[in-house]
């Protein structure tokens, strides 16, 4: 039985983007299926597959992991062959701390800068704690790739689990057109250009759905 990956909007949930990236760019099969958000059944629906009732959740036959970090170490365990976190302690550890990190902060650039995948590129005010988080994540793309980067165009050299967890945020950088470094530039190229990237955008640009309020800034 193949996995299946329980889904939010392509066009919105960032959260959703994490697992499909690495599911998606290390060719692991499974089906999907997206639950459209914001509409009154939306939240019964995502109960059928998490107890959380949110978006995204994983099943692997009898066994049922929520939660993107989650999901993505559940799959790193069950594909050890596949690079999913970096080789080597140190670079797997710091690529597990800045996943970590994302997963519980910057807040003020995710409430004012949301997820949208089809929104022209268009700057817009934020606010001093925004632009504090976009700086720290910039300082920290470029000590990772300083560090464990090598010849690589990835955080770590090749894609892993840290970029996935970190693809929502260049979405973030692009569309709203924020003040990052040319060499965090130059990685959301690199990110962009990834198969599984231009997937994802595609299926988003052929979603029926739209939710105003993202649509709106």
């Amino acid at each position: 039985m193949a996995l299946m990956l329980v889904l939010a909007n392509k066009g919105h949930s960032s959260w959703s983007m994490r697992p499909w990236m690495v599911l998606k760019h290390f060719e692991i099969p499974f089906e999907e299926i997206v639950i459209p958000m914001n509409r009154p059944e939306t939240r019964a629906e995502m109960l059928k597959h998490a107890p959380t009732g949110k978006c995204p959740s994983l099943r692997d036959g009898s066994i049922n992991v929520w939660d993107s970090l989650a999901i993505i170490e559940y799959l790193a365990e069950t594909y050890p062959t596949f690079p999913i976190w970096p080789r080597g302690t140190e670079a797997r550890t710091h690529a597990r701390s800045l996943s970590a990190e994302m997963h519980s902060g910057f807040n003020a650039l995710r409430s004012e800068c949301p997820m949208n995948i089809r929104r022209p590129r268009r700057a817009i005010k934020v606010s001093d704690q925004a632009l504090a988080d976009v700086k720290r994540i910039d300082e920290a793309f470029g000590e990772a790739r300083k560090r464990f980067g090598g010849a690589g165009t990835f955080l770590f050299g090749e894609f892993s689990a840290a970029d996935a967890m970190f693809a929502p945020v260049v979405n973030r950088f692009d569309t709203y057109d924020l003040p990052v470094s040319d060499a965090t530039r130059a990685y959301m190229a690199a990110m962009k250009a990834l198969p599984a990237w231009r997937q994802w955008e595609r299926d988003a640009h052929a979603e029926p759905w739209r939710i105003e309020h993202y649509e709106a800034i």
